[in-house]
């Protein structure tokens, strides 16, 4: 009897009301931890609500990444700040975030938006210096643009050369033309700066590569000529030419006899239209008057009249005119140049002879 009642099997105990509720809840915490899961990678990546279609924002240097969020939300994505610096900070990169300018659109996500912050990727703005511009003309364009800071606002140009590390160098010409991309908030001398060494690094290689022969003997001089070569030429085809002519007229000791060079020497005073009265007027720019080069630029010459003034065509022409679609006429002797005047200029019916060319020589 007593065997029997060894060998009968033990009925398992049922789990008691807090041994069931237990694993309940252990279950319930583990669907909810694998739905927050879920809910948190689907919003790392799913597009956020912005107030308006992009937003600008700043993020100051030393700014914490906790500062970074709610300036972030404060600019106008709509998501809350605690859950975006917690990501922040889920993601191991809340120290890398960089200061900078953004901006964020519609089609960012959480992702995006720490990628962006930790590749440094800014908003850029772009300014554009044209050909054959004044140094008064890019310190307007810089005054106009908002999104740069204004250091030299109350400087004079000659501040401006000083504090670029060229004191005492006249600003006319010194910076080369070109489309120039900066970051919200940079200053105006930090653009001068790089369009005042890219001059200097392709004026130091046109020099290098010039014709034999020329007389220019500095750099500086072959700036200067590109500067008025800049200005005769409406049509880029016609820069080489221009150039041999003043080459040509240079080399026997003629006035160079250029419109421009006298409209700078003006200043303000020229009203728009070039008199005998103007051309009289002696100014240290007025080739009508003087002979050689002007003493500084008179403008910011391309890169193609940089070329042209160092590589002038082999002409033997000695003069040249608007015909007035933008292209010139040369011609070699005073009277076929007359002959042309009188009819580009005064609407004389009798045509002028040919075009000079360029020589073989």
């Amino acid at each position: 009897m007593a065997e029997q009642k060894a060998t009968q099997k033990k009925k398992p105990r049922k789990p008691s009301f807090i041994g069931r509720l237990l694993s309940r809840l252990i279950m319930l915490a583990i669907v909810a931890g694998v739905a927050l899961a879920a809910g948190a990678w689907w919003w790392i990546d799913a597009p956020v609500s912005m107030t308006q279609s992009a937003v600008e924002v700043e993020i100051a240097p030393g700014t914490s990444a906790r500062v970074a969020a709610q300036t972030i939300v404060n600019a106008g994505v709509q998501t809350h700040p605690e859950l975006l610096y917690q990501y922040f900070r889920w993601s191991g990169q809340a120290r890398a975030i960089r200061a900078g300018s953004y901006e964020f659109t519609a089609t960012d996500t959480p992702r995006s938006i720490l990628e962006k912050l930790v590749l440094g990727a800014e908003t850029y703005q772009t300014i554009v210096f044209v050909e054959g511009w004044t140094f008064a003309q890019i310190r307007q364009r810089l005054a106009q643009a908002p999104d740069i800071k204004h250091d030299t606002a109350q400087m004079t140009d000659a501040q401006i050369m000083e504090a670029l590390g060229k004191p005492g160098v006249h600003p006319e010409g010194m910076f080369f033309p070109d489309t120039y991309t900066f970051s919200k908030g940079s200053s105006d001398l930090h653009i001068l700066r790089r369009a005042m060494h890219m001059m200097d690094k392709t004026l130091e290689q046109v020099w290098q590569e010039r014709d034999q022969g020329l007389p220019l003997k500095t750099p500086y001089e072959a700036l200067i000529l590109a500067s008025i070569i800049e200005k005769e030429t409406g049509r880029p085809q016609d820069r080489f030419m221009v150039a041999g002519v003043f080459i040509n007229r240079l080399n026997r000791g003629m006035l160079l006899q250029t419109d421009p060079t006298v409209v700078y020497g003006l200043g303000d005073s020229y009203t728009g239209r070039i008199t005998r009265r103007n051309l009289d007027t002696d100014t240290p720019y007025n080739t009508y008057t003087r002979a050689g080069l002007t003493p500084t630029p008179i403008a910011m010459p391309g890169r193609d009249s940089l070329l042209a003034a160092v590589h002038p065509a082999k002409t033997s022409a000695l003069y040249f005119v608007s015909r007035g679609d933008g292209s010139s006429h040369f011609s070699d002797s005073l009277n076929d140049h007359n002959r042309a005047v009188d009819h580009y200029i005064r609407g004389r019916s009798t045509p002028p002879r040919p075009s000079s060319t360029v020589s073989e020589q």
